[in-house]
């Protein structure tokens, strides 16, 4: 990482950035290879990526793997997904915690293949002490599934008289997948389109959102910081806004 990119870094930047790592695929193409080597090279981004995170002031790094919606592909496909898992969490698990990175899975088991859903476990119980930063891994993962699996979560207390009362925003929010996250401050999508795709919904009420038009493989910290410096130059209002002088001052007259 070079100093002119760390440089670029807001003094107040986000501290949680999620991505969409998007563009696997038409990488690939576009060199002539099979689709797999595009899931293979965005690991190696995703790597770079976890790396630079913590010198831009990030502290929780969500990202999106495998969605509900893409059990729809083709089975070879998800098949070379699934082993990207094994391999990814076989061969760094132990680099990151060391690094102290906690490791947390979102989104549902039920459906796993069975030594994936051990190996989710093993990762997320392995680094469970950890508190240096924080990486959630969208697995198995819609943001509507999600709102769906907390609303079913207050139905089943309700039946069972643990839970009375109106619903509240922080009722709800217990029961996704993220709760007790910080709040996500920056969504990022790669590859150009400009969408979530389902992604942290309920999340993304007040994220600053960029879309950058570089496919996932050849990301890394140059274009993680020029995320940054595009949210550095955001105001975030959270749908309210500072008072006009003018207004101020009248105001204060008026006393």
């Amino acid at each position: 990482m070079s100093a002119e990119t760390v440089a670029t870094a807001p003094e107040k930047g986000p501290r949680h950035v999620a991505l969409i790592m998007d563009g696997n695929g038409r990488w690939a193409e576009r060199r002539g290879l099979p689709r797999f080597m595009g899931h293979r090279e965005g690991v190696q981004a995703l790597r770079r990526t976890i790396k630079a995170a913590p010198d831009f002031g990030v502290r929780c790094l969500t990202v999106f793997g495998f969605s509900t919606e893409n059990w729809s592909r083709p089975a070879d496909e998800v098949s070379d997904l699934m082993g990207l898992v094994r391999t990814f969490v076989g061969s760094d698990l132990k680099r990151l915690d060391a690094a102290g990175v906690r490791i947390r899975v979102l989104g549902r088991r039920k459906g796993l293949p069975a030594d994936i859903a051990a190996i989710v476990d093993r990762a997320e119980a392995h680094t469970a002490g950890n508190d240096r930063f924080l990486l959630q891994v969208a697995f198995n993962y819609g943001g509507r599934a999600d709102l769906v699996d907390a609303a079913q979560r207050l139905v089943d207390r309700a039946r069972t008289g643990q839970f009375t009362g109106e619903v509240t925003e922080d009722d709800l929010g217990a029961g996704l997948s993220t709760a007790g996250a910080p709040p996500v401050d920056l969504i990022v999508r790669t590859s150009g389109e400009q969408r979530l795709s389902n992604f942290l919904l309920w999340e993304a009420a007040y994220a600053e959102l960029v879309f950058q038009d570089i496919l996932w493989p050849d990301y890394g910290a140059e274009a993680l910081g020029e995320a940054i410096a595009l949210y550095g130059n955001r105001e975030r209002r959270y749908g309210g806004r500072e008072a006009l002088p003018d207004a101020v001052a009248a105001k204060t007259a008026a006393n």
